[in-house]
């Protein structure tokens, strides 16, 4: 690992109450004793570890400004490393002087995730840990949190990690008897693994069940608001939102665009999508809209269609249903402040939830919620559980199940126990690279590339 001694502003890009400059490396002490002058007189480099001084910052012998510096001594840091971080007033332009003056002294701009980084290189977490610290970051909900702080405390790795050990037995077993034939060594049968395997599938399936069911609240559902023109599509983005992002006319057409706003539905997590009015038409920009709109439904995980149901439903109202069948759809039956002229019983045929509601006073907005929930299976969701919080981490228990059940079919096929010994091989390399004990440096770079800077 380089050895070079980094910077960098470990709290947002905008004015606050505080600003923290974190320095982590070999020189990380020396470096902030440069610029950082406690009031009791005391030099930084003989500070003991989880340690915080008051004092002054100052570049070039010009005083910054007053703040206090923690001091941590490997390997008792976030990193490993030794560490000082200045917390001092949060104003842009002191918090990035202070920074200055850091990289003057002799560090280097750390880059993105390279704190985080250093602490799964020096053992402080492992890669599933290390990605829950950005899913806790950018947790919009209680339940997400929750998930993401248990995989930081290693309930993930650990279950991962037992799953992978009861397969390495067989393992063990298997390159025993295979690699000395002419040994008094017991052979492993097939009645003695098999078992093993089909609790290994079990488990790891039920990460992954955990996992699609635990989506919408802990990385959020793609998400598209469909419907013709004039039933109330933008105004239902609207009150999602809680503000003005579409515009609203009565005029037909008036949304030619793909409108997209992140929101949040009680804990629900939803990147939402207003779209044009879909329905045939010869206006060329608006059709344009309408193709936009068809193509956005096409990749949708979950679409909101939208029914104006003070009106009758017509052809255009039919092909919306028609282009829902095959998705994971609700339908909405806007304008419930009006009296119903909508065919209820057509659309509650072909959608498995509807929602009554008013998009323009916020009614029904309680039920939508629940309606989302149930679609998306999240209140099987359970934070407390071992939770997968990447794609990446599902990826590599997609992987491993796959090889775990080409070893069950092996064995139930009767063939070889090299087969089965291969098929092992695969599933505990999956289930460590999702631990990071068997991550390519390539993995790894990608894990925290996708990190700011500071963590």
């Amino acid at each position: 690992m380089d050895n070079k001694t980094i910077a960098a502003v470990a709290t947002p890009n905008a004015p606050g109450g505080i600003g923290i400059v974190r320095i982590s490396g070999e020189r990380a002490i020396e470096i902030a004793a440069k610029i950082f002058v406690p009031v009791s007189g005391k030099n930084l480099t003989e500070s003991k570890g989880y340690q915080a001084h008051f004092g002054n910052v100052y570049d070039n012998n010009e005083k910054i400004d007053e703040a206090v510096c923690l001091v941590f001594r490997a390997p008792r840091s976030y990193t490993g490393e030794d560490t000082a971080e200045i917390s001092c007033h949060g104003g842009l332009y002191v918090t990035k002087r202070v920074l200055r003056a850091a990289l003057d002294a002799g560090a280097m701009p750390a880059e993105a995730g390279e704190f985080t980084k250093r602490a799964f290189l020096n053992g402080k977490i492992d890669l599933a840990a290390a990605e829950s610290v950005m899913a806790l970051i950018g947790a919009s909900g209680k339940q997400a949190a929750a998930a993401a702080l248990n995989t930081l405390d290693g309930n993930l790795s650990r279950e991962i990690r037992g799953v992978a050990q009861s397969i390495v037995s067989i393992c063990a077993s298997l390159a025993a008897w295979v690699d000395y034939p002419d040994e008094d060594i017991e052979d492993t049968s097939a009645q003695d693994m098999l078992p093993v395997f089909e609790n290994a599938k079990k488990e790891i399936s039920d990460i992954i069940r955990r996992y699609d069911c635990g989506r919408a609240l802990t990385d959020g559902i793609d998400a598209v608001i469909v419907g013709r023109p004039n039933v109330g599509k933008s105004t239902l983005m609207n009150m999602l939102t809680g503000f003005e992002r579409s515009i609203v006319t009565n005029i037909a057409g008036t949304t030619r665009d793909v409108v997209e706003e992140k929101i949040v539905l009680g804990e629900i997590i939803m990147r939402v999508a207003d779209t044009a009015g879909i329905r045939e038409t010869e206006n060329v920009v608006e059709n344009i809209g309408v193709n936009l709109a068809k193509r956005r439904l096409e990749r949708a995980e979950l679409v909101l269609a939208v029914f104006d149901g003070s009106e009758p439903l017509n052809a255009d109202d039919l092909d919306i249903i028609n282009y829902c069948k095959t998705k994971r759809a609700i339908a909405l039956l806007n304008k419930s402040d009006l009296p119903l002229s909508a065919d209820r019983k057509i659309i509650t045929d072909a959608f498995s939830h509807t929602v009554e509601l008013s998009a323009s006073t916020g009614e029904g907005r309680n039920e939508l919620e629940k309606a989302v929930s149930e679609i998306c299976s999240t209140s099987e969701f359970d934070p407390n559980s071992a939770c997968l919080t990447s794609e990446r981490q599902r990826q590599c228990c997609v992987n491993a199940l796959g090889s775990i059940e080409e070893a069950i079919a092996a064995i139930n096929s009767g063939v070889t126990l090299d087969a089965v010994n291969v098929c092992a091989d695969c599933a505990i390399d999956a289930l460590l690279e999702l631990t990071g004990e068997k991550a390519t440096s390539a993995v790894v770079d990608e894990v925290f590339s996708r990190f700011c800077v500071g963590k």
